[in-house]
């Protein structure tokens, strides 16, 4: 940058932005999520295993799915349905303590 260039070009509010949201909203400005997934990038991915872990708890409850037919059914191994069902029931025993 110059020296002798006036002080009001650097300043952010002189700055023309484009609202070109993200993956998961296409503004910023409109944006329905609670936070930014660039403010915090691996929110997102928390709350996508989480809905998934409740998923894979109701379909285990109501249709009493063995291991093997949820991990197919949810595209995921078998480790990965009993972390689901571990995390899960972790967070509703915390919920009612």
């Amino acid at each position: 940058m110059r020296r002798n260039e006036p002080a009001l070009d650097r300043l952010p509010e002189f700055t023309s932005y484009q609202d070109n949201g993200c993956d998961l909203s296409p503004s910023c400005l409109k944006c329905p999520l609670p936070r930014c997934r660039y403010d915090d990038p691996g929110w997102v991915l928390r709350e996508q295993r989480t809905s998934r872990d409740v998923a894979i708890l109701q379909m285990r409850a109501r249709q009493a799915l063995s291991v093997d037919e949820l991990a197919e059914r949810f595209g995921v191994s078998t480790r990965t349905v009993h972390r689901a069902i571990n995390r899960t029931s972790q967070r509703e025993y915390a919920l009612a303590s």
